[in-house]
């Protein structure tokens, strides 16, 4: 008599996923350091060509580590380009740029805020509704689509990249539209750190008014901070303030158009709008205020604040490196000419309708 047995049971043997969190920590070194090298390089170039003029008796401008770091990372990644084992942590720029805005709060007081707070605030509002209403009649002239004319007036007048991304989900809008705004806004961007600082240079603005025109006029948070940055240490604090009472905005403007489009049957209706507020809020804001805050209440030390005001600017650091490599100049003229030229007209005009409101300012409380 022959007996079979019966096969053991087959224990199945889960495979550990190689999408773990440590994997995914450590796939992001190369890239931040490809970041640091670039910013360090920013630093060392500034120092060592000023200290080589002065030694030989050159006239050389000051050329801030800021731009340094920048036209390193655009040389690289307009050239060779950035390597596939970078990409992920040069993509984690935006959260040193976060992380350093936050860091910031140790160096302002709460006095400061509430004063260029105050103002930011009011200028903010005047800045958004006269963006919001430029951008949507050029989009509206040179026969853009609705939802492209959307996206740009959302990113123009408020943060840029950010915003668009924000934006695109709650209105629907196609990917070929967020496309192409993110690639106008970016180049513009590019461009506002060589030409603002050059015109508050010309004009003589003191670090207050630039830093406030900078915060108004520039719509990426990462360029806004790095033009700011440029003209000086102070001037770049004033303008991440402005920028961030920008940012706080993004909620209410992004909120305004999903309810718009929703009514036109385009888009999702916003059933629950506190959430929505909530979801769009920049967090970030909130460590900047709380920050302050703590240091108001002298929960550091003399010493220990000068050490996060120095970690903010090495996370800016990396940051100003990562806008370098992150603009691609290629890949932004292949986006089509119309929405550039829309895009071009409305930054010239909304910069110049900002410096108007600034000097305003300046006239009327003194910046």
């Amino acid at each position: 008599m022959i007996t079979t047995t019966a096969p053991s049971p087959v224990t199945a043997v889960t495979p550990v996923k190689s999408d773990n969190a440590l994997l995914k920590a450590l796939r992001l070194v190369p890239g931040v350091l490809l970041l640091a090298v670039i910013g360090y390089a920013g630093k060392f170039l500034e120092h060592f060509l000023n200290t080589y003029a002065k030694a030989h008796h050159w006239t050389f401008p000051n050329i801030e580590y800021v731009l340094w770091a920048i036209l390193i990372g655009l040389a690289m990644g307009n050239t060779v380009g950035v390597p596939k084992l970078f990409e992920a942590g040069v993509a984690t720029y935006e959260f040193w740029l976060k992380l350093g805005i936050v860091l910031l709060g140790a160096r302002f007081v709460l006095a400061d805020i509430l004063k260029l707070g105050g103002i930011s605030v009011a200028l903010v509002v005047i800045e958004i509704t006269l963006s919001l209403a430029l951008m949507t009649f050029l989009g509206r002239m040179f026969k853009l689509k609705p939802k492209l004319t959307s996206l740009l007036a959302i990113g123009s007048s408020i943060c840029g990249v950010s915003a668009i991304i924000a934006a695109k989900g709650a209105i629907d809008a196609d990917d070929e539209d967020s496309s192409f705004a993110i690639a106008a806004i970016l180049a513009l961007g590019a461009l506002s750190l060589f030409t603002f600082p050059a015109i508050a240079h010309g004009l003589h603005m003191n670090d207050v008014s630039y830093g406030l025109w900078a915060g108004l006029g520039v719509d990426n948070t990462a360029e806004a901070t790095a033009a700011g940055a440029l003209y000086s240490d102070a001037a770049g604090k004033v303008a991440v303030l402005a920028k961030t009472a920008r940012n706080a905005m993004i909620g209410f403007v992004v909120l305004a158009y999903a309810i718009y489009w929703a009514g036109r049957g385009q888009a999702e209706a916003v059933t629950n709008k506190a959430a929505f507020l909530w979801k769009k809020f920049p967090k970030f804001i909130l460590g900047f205020l709380l920050m302050s805050l703590a240091v108001g209440f002298h929960a550091f030390s003399k010493a220990q604040i000068g050490s996060l005001g120095n970690l903010s600017k090495w996370a800016f650091l990396l940051t100003f490196a990562g806008v370098g490599l992150r603009t691609n100049f290629r890949d932004m003229s292949r986006q089509g000419l119309r929405p550039f030229i829309v895009g071009a007209l409305g930054e010239i005009l909304i910069a110049c309708l900002t410096l108007g409101l600034v000097i305003g300012a300046n006239r009327i409380w003194g910046l």
